[in-house]
C-alpha cells in the first residue's frame, strides 16, 4: 500500500483526530484541517455531502487508491503519489491559515498554483530538493490542466512549464507519456470512471503533445474555447453555432473577446451554464473589456458559482430567484454599451463587479453583488418556500425587481410544472383529430408535448409554438436542437398574433389549457380576470386564420346550474386550506358556510375552483391560487364566442367533461355531497371547443 494511503487510514482510524494529525505529514494536515469546503459544485448533488465528510480529502484518497492499483513502474508511482498528495492542499487549511497564505502571496483561489507554492515552501523548509522536487512541483502546478483544456478553461500554452520540466528530468518522450497518462487517469477517474472512459482518447492526444515538448502546437481559438465552455448547455440542446453566428456579425463579438484567449477560467460552467448563450457572452464581453485584464492570468467565477445554488429539500438547487434577477439585469445591458465599455447599470439592488484581491494580483474575480435588502428578500423567499408566506415573499421580489407577476415566473418548481404539462400528452392527442391544413400555432406550448405530437402524428403540418416567456422559449429551443425536432418556436404575444404571422396564413390555432392563464394573469384595460382578455385572444387567432381554418380550445369550464355542494375534508389540514384559499384567491369572492370542523357548503363552481388548487398541493399553491380555471359555463361560452367572432365563426364541436385524474387525486382528500347529504361526483372540469372560420 502507498505510504500516503497508510497515513490517511491511520488518521481516519484514530479516535483522537488532533493527536493523529500532529504526527501526520504536512499535506495531510492541510487537507484534514480544511474549515471551508472548496468544491466545484457540479460534482455534488446535495450540500449535505459537504458537511458529512471532507470532500477534498475524499477525492485525494480516491485518486491515490486508483494509483495504488495501477501496474506502473516504481518511479512513476513515486512521482504521481507525491503530486496527488499535494495537488489539492491549497483547498485545505484553516481560515486563519488561508488568510496568512493570501498575505504571503500564495494563490489558494487558483488551487493548482497555490498548491505548488505550498509544496515549494515545504521544500525550502528543509526537505532535499533537486530535479525530483522540481518535477513534482511542475506536476502539482499543472494538475488538472489537461482536463481543463478539454473543457475550454485553459489554453494549450499553459502546459509549457510542464513540458520544459519533463524535458529536464526525463530522457524519452515515452517515459513522459507513461507518467502523464498515469497521473491524468488518477485525476479524472477519481471524479468519475465513466468520465475517464469518455475522454481518454482526447487526454492521450494532449499528453502526446506535452510529452513531445510541443504542448501549444495546437491553438485553441476563442470561439472553440467558448464552445467547450458551453458543453453542458449544448448537450441540453443549445444551438451554440447558430446563436453565436446570429450575434457576432452585428457585434464583432469574437474580435472583442480575443484578449481572453490566453487567460485561464475557473468555475465557468458551474456558475453560468444555466444562463442563455447571449447572457453568458455578455458576461465574457464585460470581462474582456475590463481595464485590469492585461495584468492578470486567471479569471475566476467561483463567487458566482457559490451564490447560485442552495439546498432545496435535500438537493442542490439553482437559486432561480437570483437567476431571474441576473437575467433581467443582463438583458437590460445592450451590446452597444458593452462594446464601448459603458457597462454601468442603474439597478440599485444589483451590480456586477470585477475585483482583484490583496495578495492575489494575477487573478480577476467576477461577481454579481446584490444590495443588502435584495439579499435579505431572496433569503426570505428561500425560507418562505417552507410556509404559507411564500406567495407574499415572491410578490415582494417581483415588485423590487419589476419582474412579471404571472405563471411564467414559477421559480423553483418551473421544471416540475413543464414536466407536468408534458405528462398530459394522452389528454392532448384528441386535439389532433381536429387539426386542419398545413400550418398550426400552439399558443403557450409549455414543455412542447403538443408540438411533438403534431410533428409525429401529422408530419405534413408545420407546427409553431408561440409563448410570451423567454424562459419557455429558451427551454423549447434547447429541446428542439437536442432532439432534432422540426417544429419552430417564437416569442410572442397571443393577443397580437398578426405581429408574428401573416393574416390568413394559419390553418389551426390551438389554445390548450392556456386561455384561463391569459384570463387570470394578463391585465387587459387595466384589470385581470377579464373576459375581454379572452375575447382579444380569440379575435387575434381568428384574424390570422385561413378560410376553413379552426380555433381549438381545451380549457376549464364552469357547471350550470350553480348548485351548492358539501365538501367533507378527509385530511385535518383541509379546512385551513379553504380558509387560506378564500382569503388569497383574487378571481372572485369565495364564500362558504362552515357546517362542522370537517364539512363546509358552498356553490359548486366555487367548490371546484378551490379543489383544482387543492389537488396540486402546497408547492403549486402560490401559482394556482392566482389562476381561475373555470370562467364560463358551457352556454355562456357558446354565446361569448358567437358575440366575439361574429357570423363567420361556426362552433363545430362543443363538449365538456371531467378530466381524468381529478377523482383519483382527490379521493383521499375530500368527499363531495349534495345538500341532502347524497354522494355526488365531481362536476365537469374541462371543455373542448372547435370553432371554424367560414367564408
Amino acid at each position: 500500500m502507498l505510504k500516503t494511503l497508510e497515513a490517511i487510514e491511520a488518521y481516519r482510524r484514530s479516535p483522537y483526530a488532533e493527536e493523529a494529525l500532529s504526527a501526520a505529514p504536512l499535506w495531510l494536515k492541510l487537507l484534514a484541517s480544511s474549515e471551508e469546503p472548496v468544491v466545484n459544485l457540479e460534482r455534488i448533488a446535495s450540500f449535505s455531502e459537504l458537511t458529512q465528510s471532507n470532500p477534498v480529502l475524499d477525492y485525494v484518497e480516491r485518486s491515490l487508491r486508483l494509483l495504488d492499483e495501477l501496474p506502473v513502474s516504481y518511479w512513476i508511482k513515486e512521482l504521481v503519489e507525491e503530486a496527488l498528495a499535494w495537488c489539492e492542499t491549497a483547498k485545505g487549511g484553516s481560515r486563519r491559515e488561508r488568510l496568512s497564505w493570501q498575505a504571503q502571496g500564495i494563490n489558494f483561489r487558483v488551487h493548482n498554483i497555490g498548491s505548488a507554492q505550498l509544496y515549494a515552501r515545504q521544500e525550502a523548509a528543509g526537505k532535499p530538493g533537486g530535479e525530483h522536487a522540481q518535477l513534482v512541483r511542475a506536476l502539482v502546478e499543472t494538475h488538472g490542466l489537461v482536463g481543463q483544456e478539454l473543457r475550454g478553461e485553459v489554453p494549450p500554452q499553459d502546459h509549457d512549464p510542464l513540458a520544459r520540466a519533463l524535458e529536464r528530468s526525463l530522457a524519452s518522450a515515452e517515459e513522459r507519456e507513461r507518467l502523464l497518462i498515469a497521473l491524468n487517469y488518477c485525476i479524472i477517474a477519481a471524479v468519475s470512471p465513466a468520465l475517464w472512459a469518455e475522454v481518454e482518447p482526447e487526454v492521450a492526444a494532449i499528453v502526446r503533445r506535452i510529452a513531445a515538448g510541443n504542448p501549444s502546437e495546437t491553438r485553441l481559438p476563442i470561439r472553440e474555447r467558448l464552445r467547450r465552455l458551453r458543453t453542458q448547455s449544448i448537450r441540453r440542446g443549445e444551438d451554440f453555432e447558430g446563436e453565436l453566428d446570429a450575434i457576432d456579425p452585428e457585434q464583432g463579438l469574437l474580435a472583442a473577446l480575443q484578449p481572453l484567449e490566453p487567460k485561464t477560467f475557473w468555475y465557468v460552467e458551474s456558475a453560468l451554464k444555466d444562463f442563455s448563450l447571449e447572457q453568458f457572452l455578455k458576461v465574457f464581453a464585460i470581462v474582456a473589456g475590463d481595464a485590469a485584464l492585461p495584468e492578470v492570468k486567471h479569471v475566476s467565477f467561483e463567487n458566482v458559482m457559490n451564490a447560485m445554488y442552495y439546498d432545496y429539500k435535500g438537493s442542490k438547487k439553482i437559486n432561480v430567484y437570483k437567476k431571474r434577477i441576473i437575467e433581467k439585469y443582463l438583458g437590460e445591458l445592450d451590446w452597444d454599451r458593452i462594446r464601448t465599455g459603458d457597462v454601468r447599470h442603474d439597478n440599485p439592488h444589483l451590480r456586477h463587479r470585477l475585483v482583484r484581491k490583496d495578495g492575489l494580483p494575477d487573478t480577476l474575480f467576477f461577481d454579481f453583488e446584490f444590495s443588502p435588502a435584495a439579499d435579505k428578500l431572496i433569503d426570505f423567499c428561500v425560507e418562505a418556500e417552507k410556509s404559507s408566506l411564500y406567495e407574499k415573499a415572491v410578490l415582494l421580489l417581483f415588485d423590487l425587481f419589476e419582474l412579471r407577476r404571472d405563471a411564467y415566473d414559477r421559480f423553483h418548481n418551473e421544471e416540475t410544472y413543464l414536466a407536468d404539462m408534458n405528462s398530459t400528452a394522452d389528454y392532448k392527442k384528441v386535439i389532433l383529430d381536429y387539426v386542419v391544413g398545413e400550418k398550426a400555432l400552439d399558443i403557450g406550448p409549455g414543455g412542447g408535448v403538443l408540438l411533438d405530437l403534431l410533428e409525429e402524428k401529422l408530419p405534413h403540418v408545420k407546427a409553431v409554438g408561440i409563448d410570451i416567456s423567454a424562459n419557455v422559449i429558451e427551454a423549447l429551443t434547447r429541446k428542439k436542437h437536442a432532439e432534432a425536432r422540426g417544429w419552430e418556436v417564437l416569442q410572442g404575444d397571443a393577443l397580437a398574433l398578426k405581429d408574428y404571422v401573416e393574416a390568413g396564413s394559419v390553418d389551426t390555432v390551438i389554445f390548450s389549457s392556456i386561455l384561463h392563464e391569459l384570463y387570470s394573469y394578463i391585465p387587459y384595460n387595466g384589470s385581470r380576470f377579464n373576459r375581454d382578455t379572452v375575447a382579444a385572444a380569440l379575435k387575434s387567432a381568428f384574424d390570422v386564420l385561413s378560410t376553413g381554418g379552426r380555433i381549438i380550445i381545451r380549457d376549464g369550464i364552469m357547471t350550470e346550474p350553480d348548485a351548492r355542494r358539501v365538501i367533507r375534508f378527509l385530511k385535518p389540514d383541509g379546512p385551513a386550506w379553504l380558509e387560506r384559499y378564500s382569503r388569497d384567491f383574487a378571481g372572485r369572492k369565495i364564500v362558504y358556510e362552515q357546517l362542522n370542523d370537517r364539512e363546509v357548503v358552498l356553490p359548486v363552481n366555487d367548490a371546484m375552483e378551490f379543489l383544482y388548487t387543492y389537488t396540486w398541493g402546497e408547492e403549486a399553491y402560490v401559482h394556482e391560487v392566482q389562476e381561475q380555471f373555470g370562467y364560463f359555463t358551457p352556454s355562456a361560452y357558446e354565446r361569448f364566442i358567437r358575440d366575439t367572432l361574429g357570423e363567420k365563426a361556426e362552433i363545430v364541436v362543443m363538449r365538456h367533461y371531467l378530466q381524468e385524474g381529478y377523482t383519483e387525486a382527490l379521493a383521499d382528500k375530500v368527499a363531495l355531497f349534495d345538500e341532502q347529504g347524497r354522494p355526488v361526483p365531481l362536476p365537469d372540469s374541462t371543455c373542448f371547443i372547435v370553432v371554424e372560420r367560414r367564408a
